[in-house]
């Protein structure tokens, strides 16, 4: 299944929040994107609904393994991009940004060659 940049972005976001805090609740994924609870509730119905996330019954939200990939290989994305602009020179603020939009819409080859490129940097 294909999945919205949207859809991307909440897996993302709650592996990141995942990292940081250890457990995840709809709330923590509204604060940190500035997003309405209500936006997040639907997001959270679909992806749960796609089997990309469990949400138990205190609503501590966990990634299944499908989601998990996914957003293990955005945040990769988005990690490698943000580097790789910083190293050209852009501030870091910009770089962060700027990956977050290049990330879901570039070609795993162009991925790729850019991520062998920072590592041979």
């Amino acid at each position: 299944m294909n999945l919205y940049e949207s859809s991307e972005d909440y897996l993302e976001r709650i592996l990141m929040l995942e990292l940081k805090n250890g457990k995840v609740k709809s709330i923590d994924i509204a604060h940190s994107m500035n997003f309405s609870k209500a936006s997040v509730s639907v997001a959270m119905k679909k992806l749960k609904e796609n089997g990309y996330i469990n949400i138990d019954e205190k609503g501590y939200i966990t990634l299944t393994d499908s989601g998990k990939e996914i957003a293990n290989n955005i945040y990769d994305r988005h990690v490698t991009l943000t580097n790789i602009l910083v190293k050209l020179g852009v501030d870091e603020e910009i770089a962060r940004k700027d990956a977050c939009k290049i990330e879901h819409d570039l070609s795993q080859e162009t991925y790729d060659a850019l991520k062998s490129f920072l590592q041979n940097k």
